[in-house]
């Protein structure tokens, strides 16, 4: 198992990877597909963005985003990771949340939060292996397909 920084080059596969979250309707909220275009920004120097390859195809990645534009939160990041559907449950996730954990400081980033479908217990799974801390449950957050959904809150601090 390979983790690097993505590339331009990578933005295809990425949103390939993303598309399969999408369709799946068990990670995002997000509902229509998305191209290597679309997510351009995704390569921005204020945050990471890394893939995890196996025999040279990349079969995951993971991402920072911005948190709050607001100062105070300035080290606050949201993260997120997405793995290629034939690839589940072979330990990409965690070997690139890893890496992005350990890099993370160095981009003066000090914590880390998302927030997890209730249902999605590999996601969940995984931040309980990772260290992440269970802050609560945000009811009734958003709707999916015209169903209220539940989001688990998450967070990590990183220095």
């Amino acid at each position: 198992m390979l983790v690097r920084k993505a590339t331009g080059q990578d933005l295809g596969q990425i949103a390939n990877i993303y598309n399969q979250g999408i369709a799946g309707r068990g990670a995002t909220f997000e509902t229509q597909p998305r191209t290597a275009g679309d997510i351009t920004g995704w390569l921005d120097e204020d945050q990471l963005l890394l893939v995890a390859g196996i025999d040279g195809q990349i079969a995951g990645f993971a991402r920072t985003s911005a948190y709050r534009e607001r100062a105070c939160y300035a080290g606050i990041r949201e993260f997120s990771v997405y793995v290629e559907d034939a690839h589940h449950g072979k330990g990409l996730g965690l070997c690139v949340m890893r890496a992005l954990i350990a890099q993370a400081p160095a981009k003066g980033m000090t914590k880390f939060i998302a927030r997890i479908f209730k249902e999605n217990a590999a996601s969940l799974s995984l931040c309980d292996r990772l260290g992440f801390r269970q802050v609560g449950v945000y009811e009734k957050h958003g709707q999916l397909d015209g169903e209220w959904r539940d989001c688990v809150i998450v967070e990590l601090l990183l220095i």
